[in-house]
């Protein structure tokens, strides 16, 4: 695809202008199918060390730093902060969703990438943005769909935006991701097969176009217009012959 041969030259130069001036460099906010591009480019990319980060732990959206302190002998964070975007009068707020925010900041005109995740805990929006678009953003967002906004701007993830999860326990037949994820959204096998021929299945940040792969304790899988949940592992046979195994259900 076009889009993505700009993508991969747009990386590809930012390595190299890193290597060759020994500055760091970043991108903007990549969503989780450019960041599989990037984990496709490893061996193109393995003259510089690069990171990826969105601002919080296990946000979706993430930046690519290419450099090191051990490449470049100092260390430079990554240039993102967080608006906590609260209604004036929380009586009268309408009910806020994660799409409200969103459009909220693209009636701004701003690029998508200079957004990252939108967090929304009880009608509050944690939103991580690029540190040089924090105070126009801040200054000039006042309303979410009917309702007036506050923002404040902060460098670190707010204690509220920080990852909640509900843990459960499954049967299913085998620890493949195709029979996890059909398990956990509540879709036929069928329908499981469909999103990895999709290319919506994310594994550890990377995408995971093999149904029939083994889920490992501790991965991470993304499905997208699904949700996002942690494998917690095998936990012991059942009478008939099925397996139970947990995992971390993001809220």
């Amino acid at each position: 695809m076009q889009e993505d041969e700009i993508l991969k030259r747009r990386i590809l130069d930012l390595a190299n202008r890193c290597y060759q001036t020994n500055v760091y460099t970043f991108t903007g906010f990549l969503s989780p199918a450019d960041q599989a591009l990037v984990f496709e480019m490893e061996q193109e990319l393995s003259f510089v060390d690069w990171t990826l980060y969105g601002g919080g732990e296990e946000c979706e959206r993430r930046m690519l730093r290419f450099g090191s302190e051990e490449m470049l002998g100092y260390e430079e964070p990554f240039p993102i902060s967080c608006l906590t975007v609260k209604p004036l009068a929380k009586k009268f707020a309408d009910e806020l969703t994660h799409r409200d925010f969103l459009g909220a900041f693209m009636h701004l005109g701003i690029e998508r990438d200079v957004l990252g995740d939108i967090i929304v805990r009880d009608n509050t929006g944690y939103v991580f943005c690029e540190d040089a678009m924090a105070g126009y953003l801040s200054q000039h967002l006042d309303r979410v769909k009917h309702t007036g906004v506050s923002c404040e701007i902060t460098k670190q993830c707010p204690e509220a935006a920080r990852p909640q999860f509900s843990e459960e326990e499954l049967v299913v037949s085998s620890s493949r991701c195709d029979a996890v994820v059909a398990k956990v959204f509540q879709l036929s096998r069928s329908q499981s097969i469909e999103l990895f021929r999709a290319k919506r299945i994310f594994v550890g940040g990377r995408q995971y176009e093999n149904n029939s792969g083994v889920l490992k304790a501790g991965d991470v899988v993304s499905v997208r217009g699904f949700g996002k949940f942690i494998f917690s592992g095998f936990l012991n046979e059942t009478k008939k012959g099925r397996i139970r195994v947990g995992i971390r259900r993001y809220l």
